[in-house]
């Protein structure tokens, strides 16, 4: 089979997909075809395709469980406007919760509590199972056994991103009473603790993340279940050292 004409069987496959797609899946299609590339040529076609796609209004990405084609995040105001129903919004506790579970897991909810300095509503953390941000990772050695949280792979996903590793540190986050005026309304006079300031930069992260977060493909849904990313099984906790 010619690199071109791969090429353009992984386009169709990946547009009419409503999932992203591992080399793994993708390899899969050609069961029992005489002519059948190797996945070094699928990882090929998808590199130049990608590389296709740089000028284009649209990409090839990978997130966590493959590769979709999708909308540029350039593009994501007018695109937006196809659909009536608004985005989500989420609360600043939900928001502030899901970061410190993001940039500290493992973390219990009395570490949560610890750092936000109030407590956490149970509504929140069923909120974020259900939408299967958040998962129970084990449970902490200690009276109690407290479940101990992390992210899920539909937490990469839904946020566009590879792994944990692509979260803006919170170095990068500059600015943050012109970026989100809401953090504006503290009295900046006022006295407040390295945990409270902490809480307030890593929930600016996941703001930034659902900002710009954008991702049109054709049939895509966004409650799609993720299967397995080329070979290998990835572990979220892996990513995070747990």
């Amino acid at each position: 089979m010619t690199l071109e004409k791969l090429k353009k069987i992984m386009e169709a496959v990946l547009l009419a997909a409503d999932k992203p797609m591992s080399v793994q899946q993708l390899d899969a299609i050609f069961d029992g075809d005489e002519d059948r590339p190797t996945r070094d040529d699928i990882r090929k076609a998808l590199h130049d395709l990608a590389e296709e796609y740089a000028d284009r209004g649209f990409e090839l990405k990978q997130i966590a469980s493959g590769f979709r084609i999708q909308v540029k995040q350039d593009f994501a105001e007018w695109v937006g406007r196809l659909w009536e129903e608004k985005p989500a919004r989420y609360t600043r506790a939900l928001l502030e919760t899901m970061s410190l579970i993001a940039y500290r897991q493992p973390i219990t909810r009395g570490e949560i509590e610890e750092v936000r300095g109030v407590s956490v509503s149970s509504n929140i953390i069923r909120t974020l199972q259900e939408r299967e941000w958040v998962k129970v990772l084990g449970h902490k050695d200690v009276p109690g056994r407290p479940a101990l949280y992390g992210t899920s792979r539909e937490f990469l996903d839904y946020f566009n991103l590879k792994s944990l590793d692509d979260l803006p540190t919170l170095a990068e986050i500059k600015d943050l009473d012109k970026a989100y005026p809401e953090l504006a309304l503290r009295d900046h006079h006022a006295e407040v603790s390295d945990s409270e300031v902490e809480s307030e930069e890593v929930a600016g992260a996941i703001d930034e993340l659902e900002a710009g977060q954008v991702v049109v493909q054709e049939k895509a849904t966004e409650e799609a279940k993720l299967e397995d990313i080329d070979d290998a099984d990835v572990e979220i906790t892996s990513a995070t050292g747990a």
